[in-house]
């Protein structure tokens, strides 16, 4: 059975993203994120989002992991700050709210298949300002231009929004993505 760990850096939803992947039949570990990398067994990791940047601390190298790493918000703004050519600012819109993303790369294995323009449940506090080498932005809105991002070569994605929870328009699709990437060859 495929086995995901989720990395809790201490956001609101943490625990709702390891229940939609159980909820998906998927094996699944929470895990603090001080959590040393090797410590953790799994076929895929899941970086939660959380508070900020400030307040997770140091965070282990989970993105030199031999696995597919799903970064959901903070998770996807660590990603952006510890490789290289990646930057996170502030954002303009703070509160969760309804944002409306435009899928820009059809092709992505995370986020291709959603609809062109689909329904996310977003904060904007901070957000991805440019992509780490290599990687290529996947979804866009007006609120912000990095809405998702991807490195497919390395196995890395990362989504601004919540897909684990109900405001998201087809948020478990994501999800089931995500787990797709973790049992390709």
């Amino acid at each position: 059975m495929t086995k995901i760990v989720v990395v809790d850096n201490h956001g609101q939803f943490t625990h709702l993203e390891q229940r939609a992947l159980r909820d998906l039949g998927i094996e699944t570990d929470l895990v603090d994120n001080e959590t040393p990398p090797s410590a953790v067994d799994a076929d895929g990791i899941v970086l939660s989002g959380g508070p900020d940047m400030e307040q997770i601390g140091e965070s282990p190298a989970y993105l030199e992991a031999d696995v597919p790493v799903l970064g959901i918000c903070l998770g996807m703004q660590l990603m952006a700050t510890e490789l290289p050519g990646g930057s996170v600012g502030s954002g303009d819109y703070g509160g969760y709210a309804d944002v409306s993303v435009d899928i820009i790369d059809e092709d992505d294995p995370l986020v291709g298949s959603l609809a062109p323009k689909t329904r996310v449940w977003a904060s904007h506090a901070d957000e991805v300002t440019s992509v780490p080498d290599g990687f290529e932005r996947t979804a866009t809105s007006d609120v912000c231009e990095i809405e998702a991002m991807s490195n497919r070569e390395k196995d890395l994605y990362g989504v601004q929004w919540h897909p684990e929870v109900a405001h998201t328009e087809r948020g478990e699709e994501v999800l089931q993505n995500f787990l797709e990437i973790c049992t390709s060859p």
